[in-house]
């Protein structure tokens, strides 16, 4: 997209990172040089909830008459409405809602919606479904309504909206009518990512995670979830190979497992439209 008159504007890109896989910083790092590279705003940072440099210390050295803080996470639920908005300030203990848009000082705060949430992800969730399956054809890739499509998420009782952006995504792809049947799942909220099986309306099967980074979810707990053993995934991880093998066979399903959507060309995109939408709300 087209988008000018940001050069007194700093953005601040917060991802969830985690000590324990470094993979999961990297979309956050690859958006990030990609906005500096075309050189819109006057300065582009990176910051993590579970790594250093933390998004309250990141702010305080922003001085940038405008700064646009966009949550690069799946959900409107419990880190982007609750704990990063009170880490930042934004929102008080207990306050039942805060404004996006906020004065400190001499400077303007700008918190924009997750992106995950936004609909061109659709999209982005679609493509990858259908090229995991045409990548590893075997013994040829299935059509879309041959298939049964499951897109996958985290899910938690700790917020009721966690679920929503998967279940949202879930119905937008099932209107198309494109696939057989389009369910969504989670790790921690019913239906199981293990329920797939029972699901499926059809031999074949693709498994999209709507994860922005390939972390431990996404490279570790679904691959199990989807029944392959923890010491093959630990195996194929240190020998750096994909945990899932495309296609597996499991209860009679033939199964193919795509990475998260995170490191897509199209998520800078995403980026941009969420930080002009903020940038009308005064």
């Amino acid at each position: 997209m087209t988008i000018e008159g940001f050069t007194d504007a700093a953005v601040v890109l917060i991802g969830h990172g985690s000590s324990v896989n470094s993979a999961s910083s990297t979309p956050v790092f690859q958006h990030a040089a990609e906005l500096r590279r075309r050189r819109l705003f006057a300065r582009v940072l990176e910051c993590f909830w579970k790594l250093a440099p933390g998004p309250a210390e990141v702010l305080d050295g922003v001085t940038e008459p405008r700064t646009f803080i966009v949550p690069l996470f799946v959900s409107e639920g419990y880190f982007t409405e609750e704990i990063i908005p009170r880490a930042l300030g934004l929102r008080a203990e207990g306050a039942p809602e805060f404004a996006r848009l906020q004065r400190r000082g001499a400077r303007w705060l700008y918190y924009c919606s997750p992106i995950g949430t936004h609909p061109r992800l659709t999209d982005a969730l679609v493509a990858r479904a259908q090229g995991i399956a045409a990548e590893h054809p075997f013994p040829r890739a299935p059509k879309p309504w041959e298939t049964s499509l499951f897109i996958a998420g985290h899910g938690t009782g700790a917020n009721e909206n966690s679920r929503r952006a998967v279940e949202k995504h879930a119905a937008l792809i099932r209107e198309r009518a494109s696939f057989a049947d389009v369910h969504a799942v989670f790790l921690e909220e019913h239906p199981r990512i293990e329920d797939c099986y029972r699901l499926a309306a059809t031999r074949h099967m693709v498994v999209v995670p709507l994860f922005i980074s390939d972390g431990l979810h996404a490279f570790e707990d679904i691959p199990v979830r989807l029944g392959e053993s923890e010491a093959n995934v630990q195996a194929r991880l240190r020998a750096g190979q994909p945990a899932w093998r495309n296609p597996t066979e499991r209860h009679g399903k033939l199964v193919w497992y795509a990475p998260g959507i995170g490191l897509e060309p199209l998520i800078t995109e995403v980026i941009l439209e969420r930080i002009a939408e903020a940038s009308a709300w005064g």
